[in-house]
């Protein structure tokens, strides 16, 4: 009879072993997991009997889109699919500090954790404990903010490319000269560090481009202020490129006075609301959705991983991408929602949809 650690020793040298394969091999559901090159890896634990006992260490709270990330874990966990996987489901927000995040790791690895999803403070700082849940045979997967690292099953839209699609619409709107406003996201996180590289991979091809950065975490407050700020000492922007907080930035301009520029922003119903108000009025929306539902495709991989299905190492996630000609009420957005609602939630590839109903009446706190 084989022990727990022989299985989980077992577990830990498979998985290394799945990762020399490539995504060319055969893998569970290609159409919702999709890897996200032609030379990513694969990789493969042993099957496990459920159901699991599954954790979220999460890191910073402190904004509208991982409030919704985490009410929509519990909406999923809920359904009918997933809910008869699922043993046990834990919930921790530990905040900006690297340390505190990978303390809460390793205290779900020491409690006998079968997977543990996580968005990372920082990119670089958990080779430590990945090989700590590979010795232990933990699922380890990080999802949004993504490591630097081919070791571990990962989830994520293209960060470099959304960066991209700002530049090339601020392009595309004549922003090719003058004061342009970028507001960036948390500090230290591989969303914001991607996003920021491949929008300037298309700005700073425009020598005529003078950019003004600042920083907006992420937060409709934050990204307000910032942005008023920097319409106060700079003065008229040619165009801008905000993260999220969106609607804060075009709060600010609306309270500035500011004439309506061209901006590349992310996913807030509140956002779409006001292009869709005022785009005849000069405000040119383009509208990249980071969704808080990754958090559901990392969840299904997380179950599908321990079921011993082979998955790609870094998972593709399609960017939602609306420019405001075709943003259109009951569609791609929704007035009787609030503001701050990230609207896209829906993955018919990985048959996943998420209501609002269903999301709203769960709690952000940990469990």
């Amino acid at each position: 009879m084989h022990t727990r650690r022989d299985l989980l020793a077992a577990g830990a040298g498979a998985a290394l072993a799945g990762i020399a394969g490539t995504a060319a091999a055969q893998t569970y559901e290609p159409g919702c997991f999709k890897p996200f090159s032609a030379s990513t890896k694969t990789i493969q634990y042993p099957a496990r009997k459920g159901p699991y006992r599954i954790a979220l260490a999460n890191g910073y709270a402190g904004n509208s889109w991982r409030i919704q990330m985490i009410k929509s874990l519990k909406a999923y966990a809920a359904t009918p699919e997933i809910k008869p996987h699922i043993k046990e489901l834990k919930v921790v927000s530990t905040g900006t500090d690297v340390a505190a995040q990978l303390g809460a790791i390793d205290n779900f690895i020491n409690a006998g954790f079968d997977a543990i999803l996580t968005i990372a403070v920082s990119p670089t700082s958990f080779k430590p404990v990945i090989k700590r849940a590979k010795d232990a045979g933990v699922v380890l997967i990080p999802f949004d903010n993504v490591l630097d690292t081919d070791e571990v099953i990962q989830v994520n839209e293209d960060q470099f490319e959304m960066g991209r699609l700002m530049g090339r619409w601020l392009e595309k709107n004549g922003v090719t000269s003058g004061k342009v406003l970028e507001i960036r996201g948390l500090p230290g996180n591989s969303v914001d560090r991607d996003r920021h590289l491949g929008f300037r991979e298309i700005m700073e091809k425009h020598k005529g481009v003078q950019i003004v950065e600042v920083v907006g975490n992420w937060d409709d407050g934050t990204s307000q202020k910032v942005a008023a700020d920097a319409i106060a000492v700079h003065g008229r922007f040619n165009g801008i490129y905000t993260q999220a907080g969106s609607n804060g930035t075009v709060r600010a301009l609306i309270e500035a006075k500011h004439p309506f520029v061209p901006i590349g922003a992310e996913g807030e119903n509140g956002f779409r609301k006001m292009v869709y108000a005022h785009h005849k009025d000069g405000l040119k929306g383009a509208s990249a959705a980071q969704s808080p539902g990754l958090v559901a495709v990392a969840l299904k991989a997380a179950v599908a991983a321990l079921q011993g299905q082979k998955l790609p190492q870094y998972i593709s996630v399609p960017i939602p991408y609306v420019e405001y000609p075709q943003m259109a009420p009951g569609k791609n957005f929704y007035p009787e929602l609030p503001d701050t609602f990230y609207v896209a939630n829906e993955f018919p590839p990985c048959n996943i949809n998420i209501t609002a109903p269903d999301i709203m009446k769960q709690s952000e706190g940990n469990t």
